[in-house]
Parts: C-alpha cells; structure tokens; sequence
C-alpha cells in the first residue's frame, strides 16, 4: 500500500501549483499524494498554464481546506493567498496529527502574505514550533550535504544575542540524539576566523564550551569545531563530512545553494510529525510560466518514504 502524503499547496501566486501539477504523474506512482486545496483552483490554474495538465488533474486527490480559494495573482504579494497557504498547511498538519498520513509536503509560502494575512508566525519552522511545543529543527540539503541552523529566520542583529551557552548546548544536544546516522557534525565559528583566540572576537568561546557540554551528554564526539565558517565547505573538508551545523542561516546556506541549490530540500526534525519542503521561495518571477523545477519537490516526498 502506498504511503499518503498530505500536500500543503504554499502560495498560489508562485510556483508551487505549477510544482504540483507537473510532478503529480511521477510522485502518483510512489506515495499517494493528498492536495489540501480547492480542485477549482487547481483548475483555475491549470487554465493559466495553458490547460498542460488536465489529464492529471483528473487523477488528483484534492482535500477542501478551511478557507476559500483566492483569486489566482501571478507574481503577487497577496493577503488573500496568504491566508489560504496558511489554512492549507494547518489541515496538512491536522491529517499527520490524526495519522491520516504519514507526512506532510510543503510547497512554498510568501513571509509578507503571511504577515498581510496577520498569521503570527514568521513561517512554517515558527508555526510547527508554537504548534507542538518543541524545539523544531530546521536542516537543509541532500545526501551530499546537510546543513541544521541553530538561528534560521530572524534578522542578523539578533544573532550574536541568541548565541548563549545553555541554549547552543542544547540544541546541539537534541540534534546529535535525532541524527544517530551522523557519525560527526561540524559547528561553523561565528565570528571570522572563529575569533583568532579572541583578537577579533570571543562568541566562539561559548561555542567552544557548548560543544563540550554536549558531547558529554551525548557521552561521544558527535560535534567537531568550532571550525572557521570561511573555509569549512571547501572541497577536502566536504569529503570528509556531510553534515554542519550553522549559528547564522546565510553563513551556512549560501555555500549549500551554490552547490545544491536544485536539489536541496528543507526537513523539520525532532517533531511528532514528519516534514519535509522544498528549499526555494515562490519565484514569482517565473510563476505561471511553465518554468518551474519539480526536483526538490521529488526529494522532499522520496524524504518522507525513506
């Protein structure tokens, strides 16, 4: 039997409609996608991309959410498709928390839309944790290479504030227990050269210290570093780990883009439910436009089956 995926349908001014239409033949055959969104709108969209897909939207499975379809802006910063992205991921999350299905699939959301549609939480990651009440992990990448942010959306200026020992420790020490299959984890510095010994910094002292309070509550050398952020993703240090932990979310996800931008996907760990997304934005600049790529798409959902 296969395993049934619900679909949050993300912005519908973006790509993610296009996403799953054109991929629904493929991932049809692997897991059985449930799409939390109005079957009129997908037909609404479809009709902008010049009806490409109506044969496979006979054979979708669409879930009616709790909000009414929006009119359809490509390109657009909307409150409307705000709103219906939001009330679309909540009734994904409400059939994983009934075990109706056995993940959830986001596709992109607008921040503002969200924030126009006066949803409190700046995004998906915030959402699952005032949700459930426990520290969600946000980590991207693909096999090749796995990046978990200890500060993921808030602004720079907050950053150094949020760098304190108890709460580094932690968070590396719930992220060492829900990765048993990452034999070490490097931790990025923060400040360049991790400080030079505290000539042009002393953060990556507390980082230091919190990296050994939790390799001793986990009783192993799970967490490596802390290692200068400017050169951990070169090529030698790369074949030899797979998996780093950035304090800042540029510092560790403009090396991974760069590398894997097409390929990578977003997972949220040490939650009750399983989740996974793509790991790009609504690329309005393309909506509606036949040009949108299915492939993080497909590894977010080949996440969830494994």
């Amino acid at each position: 039997m296969r395993a049934k995926i619900a679909i949050s349908i993300g912005d519908v001014n973006g790509i993610g409609v296009e996403i799953a239409l054109k991929a629904h033949a493929k991932i049809n055959k692997i897991c059985q996608p449930l799409y939390c969104v109005h079957r009129e709108l997908l037909e609404r969209a479809n009709a902008l991309l010049d009806h490409a897909h109506t044969t496979t939207l006979e054979s979708m499975q669409c879930v009616e959410i709790n909000a009414p379809p929006p009119a359809l802006k490509p390109g657009q910063i909307d409150r409307a498709s705000g709103a219906y992205s939001h009330a679309s991921f909540l009734h994904a999350l409400d059939l994983a928390d009934s075990k109706e299905v056995s993940g959830v699939c986001t596709l992109p959301i607008h921040k503002k839309a969200w924030q126009l549609a006066e949803v409190c939480a700046p995004g998906h990651t915030a959402l699952l944790r005032d949700r459930y009440k426990q520290e969600a992990i946000m980590m991207l990448g693909c096999p090749s290479l796995w990046v978990a942010l200890f500060s993921d959306h808030i602004p720079l200026s907050a950053v150094s504030d949020r760098v304190q020992l108890q709460a580094l420790r932690d968070f590396l020490h719930i992220l060492g227990r829900v990765l048993p299959q990452a034999s070490q984890i490097v931790v990025l510095g923060l400040d360049p050269h991790c400080g030079d010994g505290g000539a042009i910094g002393s953060q990556d002292h507390i980082v230091q210290e919190a990296i050994t309070q939790a390799n001793m509550l986990l009783n192993t050398p799970k967490f490596l570093g802390p290692i200068p952020a400017d050169s951990a993703f070169a090529p030698h240090f790369r074949e030899k780990y797979r998996y780093f932990v950035a304090l800042y979310h540029d510092v560790g996800l403009a090396p991974l883009k760069a590398l894997y931008f097409e390929e990578s996907i977003n997972v949220s760990l040490n939650l009750p439910i399983q989740r996974s997304s793509v790991d790009h934005g609504c690329a309005f600049d393309i909506a509606y436009q036949n040009k949108a790529s299915t492939k993080s798409y497909g590894n977010a959902i080949d996440y969830l089956l494994t």
